[in-house]
């Protein structure tokens, strides 16, 4: 099998996300309805609704990301999709990896609902408003990044919070820290040295505690082996051991997202095609640039499922 099935992370998230799918699908819809039981709210309407600030806000948009792509994934499913029979691996960017993990039966979609709703309170509680802080860096070579975190920390925390492909990288840590790396990185030849505005210093050691509440969390909820493996954010490695995707969960969240390498690693292991599965097309495009070789498809609208079996055969 050359396919495999990625799902998106936080900044895919827009208003009416889904609305479409839930349509259109009973099955999409039952994925909204059970989101919506697990966490005891009507998230659906905010998912369709807005208000798009509060749709942003983390806790609510992991989860909410979750729920559209385990949508799109249940469509496809009901018109015959077997992830077994046709997928060789799944993969998630930061949050999108509950999403893959769920669709692959780790977890079921009401416990990645809970469990990401701890995760985006925990990250968000982790750190101080105003401390922490995150920074695109596009247009320089990653050791050249890794060497101005290291110059601009002054021992506090910097580092690569995620390496995203087509020459962007992002930086997270203490505010000063990762502001005088920025600068730094710019210094270098950075084509753009960007602050992002994000509530939290996401992907990094700041996120400690976040960890240590997500270690119980995931020592709390049935957790099964996945139909097909997922290759984990920190490791770029394809796991089926339960144990071993919870420890790596666990590290995702002071660790870095590896997203290069996790497409260089599908092109080298026979992945001939990518499903983006879920709101927007980021994956796609980051794929793009990556690999050329690799063929990308976006899964967020009942077109694009009908398109996606046709392919899928």
């Amino acid at each position: 099998m050359s396919v495999a099935f990625t799902f998106p992370g936080q900044g895919s998230q827009a208003v009416g996300m889904g609305k479409q799918l839930a349509d259109s699908f009973p099955e999409a819809r039952r994925v909204f309805e059970e989101v919506d039981e697990a966490l005891g709210e009507n998230l659906s309407a905010l998912i369709w609704e807005g208000p798009e600030e509060t749709l942003t806000l983390t806790a609510n948009a992991q989860p909410a990301l979750m729920a559209v792509s385990l949508a799109a994934f249940r469509a496809l499913e009901s018109r015959g999709l077997s992830l077994k029979d046709k997928v060789a691996y799944v993969a998630g960017h930061s949050l999108g990896e509950y999403s893959a993990l769920a669709a692959a039966g780790f977890v079921s979609i009401s416990d990645a609902a809970c469990l990401l709703r701890i995760r985006g309170n925990a990250m968000q509680e982790a750190v101080p408003a105003g401390k922490g802080a995150m920074a695109a860096i596009i247009g320089l070579e990653q050791p050249d990044v890794e060497a101005a975190c290291s110059e601009g920390a002054e021992g506090a925390v910097c580092q690569i919070a995620n390496d995203n492909g087509g020459g962007q990288l992002v930086i997270s840590g203490e505010k000063a820290a990762v502001e005088r790396a920025a600068k730094l990185c710019s210094d270098k030849g950075a084509k753009r040295a960007l602050m992002l505005q994000v509530s939290a210093p996401f992907h990094s050691a700041l996120m400690a505690p976040a960890a240590e509440r997500m270690r119980a969390a995931l020592s709390e909820v049935k957790r099964n082996t996945p139909v097909v493996p997922v290759v984990a954010n920190v490791t770029v490695a394809p796991l089926t051991d339960p144990d071993e995707i919870a420890a790596c969960l666990v590290e995702q969240v002071t660790g870095r997202v590896r997203w290069r390498e996790t497409v260089e690693w599908f092109g080298a292991n026979g992945v001939k095609t990518l499903y983006e599965i879920g709101a927007g097309k980021v994956l796609s495009g980051l794929a793009r640039r990556i690999d050329r070789d690799i063929a990308v498809s976006a899964v967020n609208t009942p077109a694009d499922v009908d398109a996606a079996m046709a392919s899928l055969g």
